[in-house]
């Protein structure tokens, strides 16, 4: 036998009290439960957190029963955070800073040929008027050659950021991801201007990913050996693009050997301090600041 107190609900005379939620809804009487994110709707299904009433719209499945979409929110922002051993945060689903790069090479690409080459002359990289055009230290990185019937230059650069990419943006994140892809491909073109103007060799426009893709390269083999993974089979595959690059005519090959002392360097510096992000930042920064100084020293010396 239980006992009822004035005021609990199913005492003799007194009516239930409605709860949270609990108002006129339309057509109803008093006490008719309507969901608080919709007040024109009536709710008999309560949250399994706060007890209010939730409409089949505002209904997320839980472990038992459902909740809102409120305290859904509410216990994703309270969920602590999960790092990878880099210190990246741990994200399921698409890499989606890998197929941006990728989509944002594939649209520019589009532009140079409709563009008739307009775009090319605006944005490649061109050691005389770096100095005064410095966008084009990273925009080149978004353009391809168009000789042939098919943009290979694109298409292998592509294919190469669509399988390296991914496991280092998981890794690291999708903000440092980022940030060694960018570094990357400056260093590249900055080590081309380098050479441009320490050795007098022509002077021509380069254009292409491959920087930014061979620091890629140059991060996944100082990651696997940090994490004791084995590195042959990337050791041969750069291996094999490094003799390509000097071997085939008209690569810049400056800018791969560039791209990939920078992506080495980068990884380095991420690695050596993965739970610790303005550590993290600073070196990114530092590296940065050695980059732009001899792009400075690059354009004094043929200037």
């Amino acid at each position: 036998m239980s006992t009822a107190g004035p005021g609990s609900p199913g005492a003799p005379g007194e009516p239930d009290r409605p709860g949270a939620g609990d108002q006129h809804g339309p057509g109803g009487g008093a006490g008719v439960p309507v969901c608080p994110r919709h007040p024109d709707r009536e709710s008999y299904v309560r949250c399994q957190r706060c007890g209010r009433p939730t409409c089949p719209e505002c209904q997320r499945e839980a472990p038992v029963g459902v909740q809102c979409v409120d305290c859904v929110a509410q216990a994703r922002r309270e969920a602590p955070t999960v790092r990878t051993a880099l210190g990246g945060r741990a994200r399921g689903g698409r890499p989606v800073v890998t197929l941006t790069l990728i989509g944002a090479c594939v649209a520019v690409y589009v532009l140079q040929v409709a563009s008739r080459g307009v775009v090319t002359n605006y944005l490649a990289f061109f050691p005389p008027v770096a100095g005064a055009e410095p966008w084009r230290y990273l925009t080149s990185a978004f353009l391809h050659s168009q000789g042939g019937l098919l943009p290979l230059h694109l298409l292998l650069n592509m294919y190469v950021l669509y399988v390296v990419g991914p496991p280092l943006e998981q890794l690291l994140g999708r903000g440092r991801f980022l940030a060694l892809y960018l570094l990357s491909a400056f260093g590249g073109s900055v080590a081309f201007q380098l050479v441009w103007a320490v050795f007098d060799t022509p002077t021509n426009f380069a254009v292409g990913a491959s920087g930014a893709v061979f620091g890629l390269f140059g991060a996944l083999l100082v990651v696997q050996r940090r994490m004791r993974v084995p590195v042959g089979q990337i050791g041969v595959v750069l291996g094999i693009n490094l003799v390509l690059s000097f071997v085939i005519p008209g690569i810049a090959w400056e800018a791969h050997l560039g791209g990939l002392a920078t992506g080495a360097a980068a990884a380095a510096l991420l690695v050596r301090a993965p739970r610790r992000p303005a550590a993290q930042a600073a070196g990114l920064a530092g590296l940065a600041v050695l980059w732009v100084a001899l792009a400075v020293v690059a354009t004094l010396l043929r200037g």
